[in-house]
C-alpha cells in the first residue's frame, strides 16, 4: 500500500480541510480508522472533521482520542473527502457529488468510487489499509494514539483474531502497533467486556426466537422493534448478539433479522469462513465479507416468513456448492 503514499499525499497537500467519512451502522473498524486517520492528519497540520450520519456510535471504542468529537453533519465545504471502510459511496449517508475523494478499505467488493483508491482487500482490517500506507513516512507520522485507534479497529474486525484471514503477517503487524505503544489490555477490555443492560437483557429475546434449519447447519434469530422497546435497546445494543446464531456446535452459518423502521437488516456470519456467506447477501443486493456480510430489505415488500425462507433457500445453495 505505500506505492499509494505519494499520490495520496499529492492530494491531501491540495487542500486544507478534510471530512472523513464512516459508514452507517458504524463499527469499530470505521470509526478506529478514521480517528487514527484525523490524529495523524492534524499532526500534518490539516484542519480535520470525522463524520457520521448515523445517530449512535460504537460506545466499545468510546476511549479512543477524538470520538467525542465525530459529528453526524459535514461541516466544511469544498474539502477533500476521505471514506474509511466504505464499501459503496450509498454507505456515506451524505450527498457527496462532485467531490474529491480518497477511498481507503479492504471489502473485495468495494466499488472503488474515489479518484484515489487504496483498497486491499487482503488486509484483516480497513486500518490495516492505513497502516501499510503510513508505515515508515516522514510525512503521516503514527504514534501511541494512532496505534490504538488502528488496534481497536484490528481487533474488532477479527473477532478477537478469530477470523480465518487471520495469518502470521497479521501478528507480526500487530507487534508493530504494540511497539508504537498502542495497550491491547484497554482495547480489548472496552471491546469485549463492556455490554449494555439493555443487549443482555435483548439477548435473552434474541434466543427465545432461534430457530434451526437444513439439519441444523443454519441457525436464524430475529430481533423485533418491540424487542428493543421492550428493553430500551439501540441498534448498538445489537452488535454483541449478532455472533451468537453460529456459535452452536453444529451451525456452519448463522442468521440474525433485524427490524428497524421500515426494514428489514440481516446479518449473515460464516462459520470459519467455510462459507461465502457475501455471495447470498450480494443476491439480496448487499455485501461485505466471506465470513460476515450484510443487506437490506423493504418490510413493504415481504413478510418475514418470507424472507427467512428466501434466505435459507439461498443458503442452501451455497451449502451445496451453487452459485447463490
Amino acid at each position: 500500500m505505500y506505492r499509494y503514499h505519494d499520490a495520496f499525499k499529492s492530494i491531501v497537500q491540495r487542500y486544507t480541510h478534510i471530512s472523513i467519512i464512516t459508514h452507517i451502522n458504524p463499527d469499530p473498524d470505521t470509526i478506529g480508522t478514521a480517528l487514527g486517520l484525523a490524529h495523524i492528519l492534524k499532526r500534518y497540520g490539516k484542519s480535520v472533521e470525522v463524520v457520521n450520519a448515523s445517530k449512535d456510535l460504537p460506545y466499545g471504542v468510546d476511549f479512543l482520542q477524538g470520538y467525542h468529537t465525530i459529528k453526524n453533519q459535514m461541516h466544511y465545504d469544498n474539502a477533500l473527502i476521505i471514506a474509511c471502510d466504505c464499501g459503496d459511496i450509498q454507505q456515506f449517508g451524505f450527498d457527496v457529488a462532485g467531490r474529491e475523494m480518497v477511498n481507503i478499505d479492504h471489502h473485495f467488493v468495494n466499488k472503488n468510487f474515489g479518484t484515489l483508491n487504496i483498497v486491499n482487500p487482503d488486509a484483516v482490517s480497513a486500518s490495516q489499509t492505513l497502516f501499510e500506507l503510513f508505515e515508515g513516512s516522514e510525512d503521516f507520522v503514527i504514534d501511541k494514539i494512532a496505534a490504538t485507534a488502528f488496534y481497536a479497529a484490528l481487533l474488532s474486525d477479527t473477532k478477537n483474531f478469530t477470523t480465518n484471514n487471520v495469518t502470521s503477517a497479521t501478528f507480526a503487524w500487530v507487534q508493530k502497533l504494540l511497539d508504537y505503544g498502542a495497550n491491547h489490555t484497554e482495547v480489548s477490555f472496552n471491546l469485549n467486556r463492556r455490554n449494555s443492560l439493555a443487549s443482555m437483557r435483548l439477548m435473552a429475546l434474541a434466543l427465545s426466537s432461534l430457530r434451526l434449519h437444513l439439519d441444523a447447519t443454519v441457525a436464524t434469530m430475529v430481533i423485533t422493534q418491540a424487542n428493543c422497546e421492550a428493553t430500551g435497546a439501540s441498534l448498538l445494543d445489537i452488535h454483541p448478539i449478532l455472533h451468537l446464531s453460529d456459535t452452536l456446535a453444529t451451525t456452519l452459518i448463522g442468521v440474525t433479522i433485524i427490524e428497524h423502521n421500515s426494514l428489514y437488516k440481516v446479518s449473515l456470519r460464516s462459520k470459519f469462513a467455510y462459507h461465502n456467506v457475501a455471495l447470498v447477501a450480494a443476491a439480496f443486493g448487499g455485501g461485505g465479507h466471506k465470513s460476515a456480510a450484510a443487506f437490506r430489505v423493504d418490510k413493504q415488500n415481504i413478510t418475514l416468513e418470507q424472507l427467512i425462507q428466501d434466505i435459507i433457500a439461498k443458503l442452501k445453495q451455497l451449502l451445496q456448492g451453487e452459485e447463490a
